[in-house]
């Protein structure tokens, strides 16, 4: 989706730059951040349309980011979709109850990632 913000969460370097790529290649707005903490300092001045975020990081993992983000007025309209790993019985629900928005399991399915993120813009 041209123009759409993004903001991708995940301690992983090589799933920030494949998620970045995939997404730039795609017309959205990219920005990254290695950790919880990093992703909150970046939000004291960017507003995404939407925030892609790994559930299984340490200090501050995705659960705890979630309902951060829900409890701020600024940020609780933003769309939180997991994008994780974990793909246990069990975890999606979590991730919801956290406060995420969606739920997509890694690896990612780069044809259909793009595919999956303009449909939680537009529901």
């Amino acid at each position: 989706m041209s123009g759409t913000t993004v903001l991708v969460v995940d301690d992983n370097a090589l799933n920030l730059k494949l998620t970045r790529t995939l997404l730039v290649t795609h017309g959205y707005e990219v920005q990254t951040a290695a950790s919880g903490s990093e992703a909150l300092e970046a939000l004291q001045t960017f507003v995404p349309q939407m925030i892609l975020l790994d559930l299984q990081m340490p200090v501050m993992d995705g659960f705890e980011l979630a309902r951060r983000l829900k409890q701020d007025p600024r940020l609780r309209e933003v769309v939180l979709i997991a994008l994780t790993a974990y793909a246990m019985k069990g975890d999606e629900a979590r991730a919801l109850a956290a406060g995420c928005d969606g739920y997509i399991a890694k690896p990612i399915d780069t044809r259909a990632l793009p595919l999956q993120l303009a449909a939680y813009l537009t529901s």
